[in-house]
C-alpha cells in the first residue's frame, strides 16, 4: 500500500526542528522520460530541504507566487497568488498591489520549512517578486531574461549574456547569472530600492537597447514575435509590477526536472542547462557552493545604482527619439505606449505617421 504521508524535518530559525507533513508522497510529479527518471512529491520536498539555505537566500523576505501542479507536470497548472488554505502558523503574508490597483495578501517564505510546505501544496516553481517586504513598491533587484527564439543555440544565449554582463559592469552593476531551467539565461543585479517599478523598467529598457546596439545580429527588443526572427529576445517586461522570474534553485515543470541554477561567470561557457536537475544540484551545491552567495550578502560594490540606467533611458528619449515600449497585455493602457496591434495587422490609415498616435 502506498504511503499516505511522510515527514520532512528541517531546521527552524531558532535552532529547533520543524517537521513538515507531505501527503501523497508517492505522487509522480515528473514522469520518467528521455530527459530523466521520475520524480515524486516526497523527492521534490527532500530536494527543497537539501538546497534550503541557498533557496532561502533567493526568495526570503519577498512576496512569492506559487506555480502549482496538483497532478504533476503533465496535468493542469495554476498560479497561486493568495496564500493557500492551511498555511502554517509560522508563515506570514504581505499585501501587494497589482497593476489593476487591487491588493491582496501574498505568501512570504522566511524559513526552509515554509518552502518545503509549498511542496505539500504541489508547488513546482517559486516565483518571487523583486522587492522586499519592507518596501513593496521599490525593487531591489534588476532582472533581465534572455529568451532565445526557435533556432538559437544555448551557446548563442551565453555569448549574449557575456556581453550583457560586461555592459552592466560598465554601468556600475555587479551582475549574476543563472540558467532559466529551459533554453535561456537570467541575469540579475542587486540595486538600491530607490525607484519604483516603472522607473526600474525604463532602466532595464535602456540596458536592453544598448545591448541591442552592441550585438544587433544576436539580440532584439522587439515585443512582437513576428519581428524577432531567430534572435534572442531581451524581455524587459519582466521588470513590470507583478511580473516574476523563476527563483534560483527552483525546479521547472519540464521533462527531467531541470533547475534554474546560479552559475559563476567564468564557468558559463562550460555548462549546459541539462547539467542541473533535482538529482544533481544538491551535490553540486555541496561541492561548489552557492554562486549567488555574494549577491545575497550584499557586500561592498554589490548593490548598484539604477540612476545610470535611467539617465540612459532619458538620453534615448531626448536624443534618439525613442519612446515607451509595449507593456504586457493584461496591463491597463499606459502613457506613451505603442499600439497594442500586431504589426502585420495594423492598418496605417488609422494612425499618424509616427505609428503611435491614433488619427482623430
Amino acid at each position: 500500500m502506498a504511503a499516505t504521508a511522510e515527514q520532512v524535518e528541517v531546521p527552524a530559525p531558532d535552532g529547533s526542528v520543524r517537521s513538515v507533513r507531505i501527503s501523497s508522497p508517492d505522487r509522480v510529479m515528473w514522469p520518467a522520460s528521455a530527459s530523466g527518471t521520475q520524480v515524486t512529491k516526497i523527492e521534490l520536498a527532500r530536494y527543497v530541504a537539501a538546497v534550503g539555505d541557498a533557496l532561502l537566500r533567493a526568495v526570503g523576505d519577498r512576496p512569492v507566487t506559487l506555480q502549482r501542479y496538483p497532478d504533476g507536470i503533465d496535468g493542469e497548472a495554476f498560479y497561486s497568488k493568495n496564500p493557500p488554505r492551511g498555511v502554517p502558523a509560522w508563515a506570514r503574508s504581505v499585501p501587494v498591489v497589482y497593476p489593476s490597483g487591487r491588493s491582496h495578501p501574498q505568501l512570504v517564505i522566511d524559513e526552509i520549512a515554509t518552502a518545503v510546505w509549498t511542496i505539500q501544496m504541489n508547488t513546482v516553481t517559486l516565483h518571487p517578486w523583486p522587492v522586499r517586504t519592507t518596501d513593496l513598491d521599490n525593487p531591489d533587484e534588476l532582472r533581465i531574461d534572455l529568451d532565445p527564439q526557435p533556432g538559437r543555440a544555448f551557446s548563442d544565449v551565453v555569448e549574449a549574456a557575456v556581453v550583457l554582463g560586461d555592459l552592466l559592469r560598465e554601468w556600475g552593476f555587479t551582475p549574476f547569472v543563472k540558467t532559466s531551467g529551459n533554453r535561456g539565461l537570467h541575469v540579475f543585479a542587486r540595486i538600491a530600492p530607490t525607484r519604483e517599478f516603472l522607473d526600474v523598467r525604463h532602466g532595464v529598457i535602456a540596458v536592453a537597447r544598448e545591448l541591442e546596439r552592441r550585438i544587433p545580429e544576436l539580440v532584439t527588443t522587439a515585443w512582437w514575435k513576428e519581428q524577432r526572427g531567430d534572435k534572442i529576445f531581451i524581455d524587459y517586461n519582466q521588470a513590470c509590477r507583478d511580473r516574476t522570474i523563476a527563483a534560483a534553485y527552483s525546479v521547472r515543470p519540464l521533462p527531467g526536472a531541470p533547475v534554474s541554477m546560479p552559475v559563476r561567470w567564468e564557468a558559463l561557457r562550460d555548462i549546459t542547462p541539462a547539467d542541473f536537475t533535482v538529482h544533481s544540484v544538491p551535490m553540486l551545491l555541496d561541492s561548489e557552493g552557492d554562486a549567488w552567495q555574494a549577491m545575497a550578502d550584499g557586500g561592498d560594490g554589490v548593490i548598484g545604482d539604477i540612476e545610470r540606467a535611467i539617465t540612459a533611458w532619458d538620453a534615448d528619449v531626448s536624443e534618439r527619439g525613442l519612446a515607451e515600449l509595449n507593456f504586457p497585455p493584461d496591463y491597463p493602457k499606459m502613457p506613451g505606449e505603442p499600439p497594442r496591434v500586431q504589426p502585420s495587422k495594423k492598418n496605417s490609415e488609422n494612425w499618424e505617421d509616427d505609428g503611435v498616435t491614433p488619427k482623430p
